[in-house]
């Protein structure tokens, strides 16, 4: 007979409020395929891409569908083509947009997207980092190019605009390009926001009330090199535009740009270019592992201090009700930093 586990799942959008927008069920505990991890989840975290997917469910799913973005879990079987990991291995992930997700008691994940959990941080400081960690990563030092190890000297010379710098992108975002030697530059719209980016490695925070062009002006800065839009890119285009350096780089995660003007970043010669994280592991591109090797390497700078878990509110155990609060919170688009809902953890 197979095995059972428990799971959190949905089968139509429903507001976020209603018992039923996430609900629990059991189903077959899955077997790993050649690549795969099975890994018992102790930990996940909610984000943006939650919200989006269970919103953009518009015909009643027939099964539960899993969803899940951000976990840690021990290795419990590995399969016949893996080689990374053995059984008993701590590890955390983001794992796929096309398989089910994290939210559940066991999931099978391709090993060439997992790293070995930071030693220094429990479970739920962990389970905030894996989704934004690989964005920010990819963002900066594979769309945009900069070099995160060799050019120190001449990234310092190069400025970085982080459009909204105290989410759970931005802040992992703003420490990595602190880390680059970059003078960073970030958006933010209350106090608190402010000084959660100051304290996360912004040199400089512009209120987005304001006018973010003569803010940064004012600053010193006529252009500035790069941009990374984690907010709303039809928003903030025209600003963007002006502001980019000649031959600069934009990356955007957001869904936004629909009505964009291109030509106005031709007299610059300026690039821009889209940051996807799932893009990888939903085509099973040729740099796949790739993201193995940024995570083990955020694990490692977690434990070496260089950077911090950007966690601020957790829930537990892992249940639809402690994920319905945390995607409440999300949704409410006021979070800071990252929520988890962990079973080794109590509402904090």
């Amino acid at each position: 007979m197979t095995k059972k586990m428990n799971a959190v799942g949905y089968t139509k959008y429903l507001p976020i409020d209603d018992p039923k927008s996430l609900f629990d069920f059991t189903t077959d505990i899955p077997e790993p395929e050649p690549h795969d991890l099975l890994v018992k989840v102790e930990a996940v975290s909610v984000n943006p891409v939650d919200v989006f997917t269970r919103q953009s469910q518009k015909e009643p799913l027939k099964d539960p569908k899993i969803i899940g973005w951000d976990a840690v879990g021990t290795v419990e079987k590995v399969g016949s083509k893996t080689n990374r990991f053995s059984v008993g291995d701590r590890v955390f992930y983001s794992g796929s947009h096309v398989r089910p997700g994290c939210d559940s008691e066991y999931q099978t994940v391709d090993e060439r997207i997992v790293g070995i959990a930071p030693h220094s941080l429990d479970n739920a400081h962990a389970a905030a980092m894996p989704l934004t960690s690989l964005t920010a990563w990819e963002a900066m030092f594979e769309q945009m190019n900069i070099d995160f190890y060799d050019r120190n000297e001449q990234n310092h010379k190069k400025s970085i605009l982080i459009i909204n710098g105290a989410g759970g992108v931005g802040s992992i975002a703003t420490q990595l390009a602190h880390r680059a030697n970059l003078q960073v530059i970030s958006t933010a719209g209350k106090d608190e926001t402010k000084q959660w980016e100051l304290d996360h490695g912004s040199d400089i925070v512009v209120d987005y009330h304001d006018d973010i062009i003569k803010q940064i002006h004012d600053k010193g800065f006529k252009y500035v090199d790069y941009i990374l839009d984690l907010r709303n890119l039809d928003a903030y285009w025209d600003e963007i535009c002006e502001l980019i350096a000649p031959s600069g780089t934009i990356v955007s995660i957001t869904g936004s740009g629909k009505s964009l003007d291109m030509s106005k970043l031709k007299e610059k010669r300026a690039r821009f270019a889209w940051e996807y994280m799932f893009t990888k592991s939903e085509f099973h591109t040729p740099d796949m592992i790739t993201q193995h090797e940024i995570l083990d390497k955020i694990s490692i700078m977690l434990d070496e201090g260089n950077l911090v878990s950007t966690l601020t509110k957790q829930f537990g155990p892992i249940n639809a009700e402690n994920l319905r609060k945390a995607t409440k919170l999300v949704e409410s688009k006021q979070m800071i930093g990252k929520v988890v809902v962990a079973n080794d953890e109590k509402e904090k």
